[in-house]
């Protein structure tokens, strides 16, 4: 099998949430992928991108928080530059 090279977390967030709750929600996010990240053998600290990306749906947003390392990160890098 092979291995990952790649984490996402996504959440819905109401857009009416305070902005106290939202700052909170992202920060938990970003410890939650760090610690899904020592899960599989990562090092959140090294070696590692990390992309936020929101989608509008309505009366909510989708958050997703991802992660990238070996060849992924290079595809992402190759693609932004």
């Amino acid at each position: 099998m092979a291995k990952p090279t790649q984490a996402h977390i996504t959440k819905m967030i109401s857009k009416r949430e305070s902005e106290f709750f939202r700052n909170r929600t992202l920060k938990q996010t970003e410890y939650y992928m760090g610690a899904k990240l020592l899960e599989v053998g990562v090092n959140p600290n090294q070696g590692v991108i990390y992309r936020w990306k929101t989608v509008d749906k309505g009366a909510k947003e989708e958050w997703t928080y991802s992660a990238y390392w070996g060849e992924s990160r290079a595809k992402i890098e190759a693609e932004e530059a």
